[in-house]
């Protein structure tokens, strides 16, 4: 497994990394022993970059991660977020980027994690009623205090990246970016290239639709949160999956699956980019860390851009696009 570099304070991690969100919530059923071996087996693949966040469970895949790395901390880099607000039922009470809620957030996070900090840490969505210097500036004083090693935003637009930079060094931006998600490149990687900032893509193989292993909805259990997405439904369904199954037929010529072909096509747009992919079963892992072999030559990523130009996805990322800073 090769490292990459985000941002130019010293943050190195494996250029795959592993998604722990659908662990603990929202794609349907949950093995936690399962989850652990797989942990366990991406530090024996060498990867080493682990993204949770808080409100993954509500609260709970912070601490099933903390679990899986009792004894391994030194291991691997860890990666949590705040600012998406929710109850212990599990209810959304919205976004607060409110430095007070900053310091509470990361004390919760340490004692769920069991550690004494986090290498980077993500504010999950900007505020858009809390100014973001206010908000990275209680961000920073983590820092200081060594709570935390670096700071990143998620789902942060081009004005308030330029804005939380000032502040301090932002090492990492996390947004979705796939073969269906490629709107990163009509203004938001030109800025975080300029300013020196890492770009880490979540969602990489479309909440696993870029897979093709859902051919239906009905693949999907009854209460997985894809089945309310907007590209998970109807004619916007039929029409996203013929995108996907050209992108298999590709990737059968090549004799790799359409996940390795998708990852790879990601990790090839750029140095400063890693993947975290989403997965909880070890058989899905071994198949995403086989995608930082793959090389992919200029004839066949002219293909991948036929296959998949920007804006090919049929419907909208989320049910609700409002909390998506642009």
């Amino acid at each position: 497994m090769k490292n990459r570099n985000l941002g130019t304070q010293g943050l190195v991690v494996s250029e795959i990394g592993l998604g722990c969100m659908g662990m603990s919530e929202f794609y349907g059923e949950r093995d936690e022993a399962e989850s652990i071996a797989t942990m366990h087996r991406a530090i024996d693949l060498g990867v080493d970059f682990f993204d949770t966040a808080d409100m993954y469970g509500p609260f709970k895949n912070e601490e099933l991660l903390g679990r899986a790395l009792r004894g391994k901390r030194d291991e691997v880099v860890v990666a949590t977020k705040f600012g998406n607000v929710r109850g212990t039922d599990g209810s959304f009470r919205g976004i607060s980027g409110r430095p007070e809620y900053v310091r509470e957030c990361i004390d919760a996070s340490l004692k769920r994690l069991g550690m004494d900090y986090v290498d980077l840490y993500y504010q999950h969505r900007v505020d858009q009623n809390v100014p973001i210097e206010e908000t990275v500036g209680a961000m920073a004083e983590l820092v200081t205090a060594g709570k935390v090693l670096y700071l990143g935003l998620s789902e942060a637009g081009p004005r308030n990246i330029e804005r939380a930079h000032k502040v301090h060094p932002i090492s990492a931006l996390q947004t979705e970016y796939s073969l269906w998600s490629r709107e990163p490149e009509d203004e938001i990687l030109g800025v975080t290239r300029e300013l020196g900032i890492g770009f880490v893509a979540y969602s990489p193989l479309g909440r696993g639709f870029l897979t093709g292993q859902i051919r239906s909805p009905d693949d999907l259990a009854s209460d997985d949160r894809r089945r309310t997405f907007p590209r998970f439904q109807g004619e916007n369904f039929a029409k996203n999956l013929a995108m996907v199954d050209r992108v298999r037929e590709l990737a059968s010529a090549r004799k790799v699956s359409a996940s390795e072909l998708a990852l790879a096509w990601v990790l090839a747009q750029g140095d400063d980019i890693v993947v975290i992919p989403g997965t909880k079963r070890r058989t899905y892992l071994e198949e995403n860390a086989r995608a930082g072999d793959l090389e992919l030559g200029k004839t066949e990523l002219a293909a991948i851009d036929d296959i998949a130009p920007k804006n090919v996805a049929a419907g909208e990322r989320y049910p609700d696009m409002r909390h998506i800073d642009r």
